[in-house]
């Protein structure tokens, strides 16, 4: 979304979550892509607040970090927001061109924007014709304000960076999953859990059929660890990692299977309000998790569960090429789920609509 520039070159995808800033760098080969960075850096608590970048020195010092023990040259980078800071809308349009839509998409979005349209970026992408009106199609509008646009700009230009393609989370990644597993015939659930938010995109073929972000993520087993069990903030979320990808015991068990169920039950709601209103083959089947949370053991068995359907663990790392010399394999796996916005983000080049 939000391309600036008609020169197309490779960029840097990074990703900003409320928990970390992870960096992916892919180049392209003959077969796809081959890793050429892949890094997490932590982020202090609360530097990100429901998306808005509450302190700015933090996140830029975290990019440029990253970008300076890890070598890069490249100046060009992706973003992507999620949550209250985008407006992602299914509106229905008299069918048209894509240069007759770029022309009045300022004056169709008015009516859907709660914003004055001069402060807010607008992205549109046409799903189609409507099933029961061939006259009219169906187009994915998405709109940020400008001001949470520059934000981000102005946090790369501090770290030495350009900010040269702002995404949306749940697009990335559909991106990075399309890149590893082609598209499908089936309606698909792509579900993102990070710290602060979880994003869900239901895909079918190369189209999204519905989105939601949800503000809830890793930070509820961190907040319900201390206050269950009486620690602070810190160890809560020592005790968190600690569990996550094995079988915790005792009261902590009991604390992260009462999150998941929540968490689980959360999925759910979004899986029932959009399946209530699709077609028979518009239906979701299955599930696909990443994000840091999607290791939390139990999760995606609750998930599976509450859902009666698979669910399985992205990684996104599966049909990129890379170096052993350069990449631990294992670590690769270890960090995929929580690296599928940035590769999604990484897959960009500078110049994309």
């Amino acid at each position: 979304m939000f391309g600036l520039f008609k020169k197309k070159k490779d960029l840097v995808g990074i990703d900003v979550g409320s928990s970390s800033v992870k960096l992916v760098q892919l180049s392209p080969v003959k077969d796809g892509y081959q890793l050429q960075n892949a890094a997490i850096v932590p982020l202090p608590p609360e530097a990100i607040v429901d998306n808005s970048l509450m302190d700015s020195v933090a996140v830029s010092d975290a990019i440029k970090n990253l970008v300076t023990s890890l070598g890069i040259k490249a100046k060009d980078a992706a973003c992507s927001i999620s949550g209250n800071a985008v407006i992602i809308r299914k509106i229905m349009l008299q069918t048209m061109t894509s240069e007759e839509l770029e022309e009045q998409i300022g004056w169709e979005a008015e009516q859907y924007i709660p914003f004055d349209i001069k402060d807010v970026h607008i992205d549109f992408q046409i799903l189609g014709p409507d099933s029961v009106d061939p006259a009219k199609m169906q187009v994915l509008l998405v709109a940020s304000k400008k001001d949470i646009i520059n934000d981000y700009g102005s946090v790369l230009a501090d770290a030495g960076m350009h900010l040269s393609v702002m995404d949306v989370d749940a697009f990335a990644l559909q991106n990075a999953y399309e890149l590893n597993f082609g598209s499908s015939d089936e309606a698909h659930a792509l579900v993102n859990v990070g710290a602060g938010i979880m994003n869900m995109n239901v895909v079918k073929g190369e189209l999204t059929l519905f989105t939601r972000d949800v503000q809830m993520g890793g930070n509820q087993y961190t907040e319900e660890i201390q206050k269950q069990l009486g620690v602070n903030a810190q160890e809560a979320e020592r005790m968190k990692l600690l569990a996550a990808g094995q079988k915790p015991s005792g009261p902590l068990f009991d604390v992260i299977a009462r999150v998941s169920d929540s968490l689980a039950q959360e999925i759910r709601r979004s899986v029932d309000f959009y399946n209530s209103s699709a077609s028979g083959e518009e239906r979701i089947t299955r599930i696909s998790m990443s994000g840091g949370c999607s290791k939390m053991a139990g999760l995606r068995e609750a998930v599976a569960a509450k859902l009666g359907m698979e669910v399985e663990l992205f990684n996104p790392f599966e049909r990129i090429s890379y170096s052993e010399k350069d990449f631990d394999p294992e670590y690769l796996q270890e960090i995929g789920p929580m690296m599928a916005v940035g590769v999604g983000l990484a897959i960009r080049r500078v110049g994309d609509k």
